[in-house]
């Protein structure tokens, strides 16, 4: 699928749930604005990404919420590997550990685990939960079984955990995973004006270490390879803000966890329907029609 700005269409990001048992203070939740009414069932998500597939969805994430809260991840899992050629999980990492090796089994490829501090005092403040040992461990088991590459998110939060990241860097590099390093996002919230960080300093900082500069053909994202205790690290930075690029490469639909597809993760007035439909008995012509509906209101948020 092409949108009318030449953009592919070829992966979903999922939300399957909306509950968390952390409590980030800037979550964006997949740009809901509160806990659904009734969340998708396993069904029902695995329906979406059957239509999908038949339009050219190639690669799925899973996210939430904290999607390992649901008791049917491992079906839910199981069916959409079979449909796709890539799955994906974003998580905490606080239930990674005792279903990391049947989360391999049922298909998953890798996880994006959330790691935005590795200082306890900073761990709790941006979370709410003293939980930093159970994510560590999750990291742990996630590459004992194989769900390579890690990828560790840390939203970089001015006055909190800025001065962490040589120490991030240096764990990504003893444990052999990538590191993202992601801007706040939410600049019309209260928190932004106090938190968020321009990256470009820290861009500055990697460039000058850096033993390689490499570029993302998606959404043109620097990667700066570095050698550090633990061996060479990959080091990624994701713009989130006044990013024209961010858009010009977005392959994505968002799906909600009630079942709607979302064109723009910062946008909540273009939604679509499919869940519904898919409850009120809409044949598959209808529910295609929903994926292409969605892809024509897709737009650049940033724009050039």
């Amino acid at each position: 699928m092409l949108d009318s700005f030449g953009r592919e269409v070829s992966s979903l990001r999922i939300s399957i749930t909306q509950e968390c048992n952390l409590n980030c203070f800037f979550c964006h939740r997949e740009g809901e604005d509160s806990a659904p009414m009734k969340q998708m069932s396993s069904n029902e998500i695995l329906k979406l990404v059957e239509i999908g597939r038949k339009l050219g969805i190639e690669k799925v994430k899973i996210t939430g919420g904290e999607p390992l809260l649901r008791s049917d991840i491992l079906e839910i899992v199981t069916g959409i590997s079979s449909l796709v050629d890539e799955v994906s999980l974003v998580t905490n990492g606080t239930m990674l550990r005792p279903i990391a090796s049947k989360l391999k089994s049922a298909g998953l490829g890798r996880v994006n685990v959330s790691l935005h501090s590795l200082d306890k005092k900073n761990y709790q403040a941006i979370t709410g939960s003293d939980r930093l040992a159970e994510v560590q461990d999750g990291i742990d088991a996630a590459l004992e079984n194989g769900l390579k590459p890690v990828k560790l998110n840390a939203v970089v939060l001015r006055g909190i955990n800025d001065g962490e990241i040589w120490n991030l860097v240096d764990f990504a590099s003893e444990k052999g995973a990538v590191l993202q390093l992601i801007e706040l996002q939410g600049c019309k919230e209260n928190w932004f004006g106090k938190h968020h960080l321009d990256l470009s300093q820290i861009e500055a900082m990697l460039r000058m270490e850096a033993t390689k500069v490499l570029e993302r053909e998606f959404q043109r994202r620097r990667k700066y390879y570095l050698q550090r205790s633990g061996g060479e690290v990959e080091v990624e930075v994701v713009r989130t803000t006044h990013n024209p690029d961010l858009c010009a490469g977005c392959t994505r639909l968002r799906v909600t966890s009630e079942g709607m597809l979302k064109p723009c993760l910062m946008r909540k007035d273009n939604l679509v329907e499919f869940v519904s439909l898919l409850r009120s008995g809409a044949g598959e012509r209808e529910l295609i029609e929903a994926y292409l509906e969605a892809v024509r209101r897709r737009e650049p948020f940033w724009k050039r």
